[in-house]
């Protein structure tokens, strides 16, 4: 049982574009999923990065605001009516008033709070964090986030939101590529220190 922050990055290190949008990632041939996409049982002959044999071990989820509002404009933008496309136990971190959704849980704690009920809910498999990355950020914070499962796509965006925005040391675990993505495994060692001879002052 792990938690695992699982996102698809940008060449140069954006889970998303200015506008919170992730058509560049779509738009690139590969096996990226749109929002919603839950796997059936994988596959035996995929490979061991592939997202069906991550998804599997899923046990609960958790997102911010954000990610939660790009699923639904996703996921509403032929004017279907919006649900919650997971059937594990899932949590928004959020501090907007939002109306209910079926399948989703709204937190407005800290989260070494919210920690707990998401390994609970777990039931011994693995926790995902969805995004952003300063929610991946704070559960680093507190020692909190073992692994960062990422899926580069060959596309250079220049800005957007930033795939994990702290100072961190990462041992890498795995690679492998998935068509036009490249698919790593990191173990998180713990933070990486400032050098603190070094002069900042400007």
């Amino acid at each position: 049982m792990a938690t695992i922050y699982c996102t698809a990055t940008s060449l140069d290190g954006y889970i998303a574009d200015d506008d919170e949008s992730l058509s560049w990632l779509f738009a690139t041939s590969g096996e990226a999923e749109p929002a919603g996409y839950t796997p059936t049982d994988p596959d035996p002959s995929l490979p061991d990065l592939h997202f069906d044999r991550f998804y599997a071990d899923v046990g609960s989820i958790v997102c911010g605001v954000n990610t939660f509002e790009w699923v639904r404009r996703d996921l509403t933008r032929d004017g279907q009516p919006f649900a919650w496309p997971y059937t594990v136990p899932s949590w928004v971190v959020t501090h907007r008033d939002l109306a209910p959704v079926d399948g989703v849980e709204f937190f407005s704690g800290d989260v070494t709070d919210l920690h707990p009920l998401l390994t609970e809910a777990a039931d011994g498999k693995d926790v995902w964090i969805v995004g952003g990355g300063d929610l991946a950020g704070q559960f680093a914070d507190h020692g909190l986030l073992d692994r960062v499962w990422i899926h580069q796509c060959p596309v250079v965006l220049g800005s957007g939101r930033p795939l994990l925005p702290r100072r961190l040391r990462l041992h890498r675990q795995k690679i492998e590529t998935h068509g036009q993505f490249t698919a790593m495994l990191f173990d998180v060692v713990g933070r990486e220190p400032r050098d603190p001879g070094k002069d900042r002052s400007g």
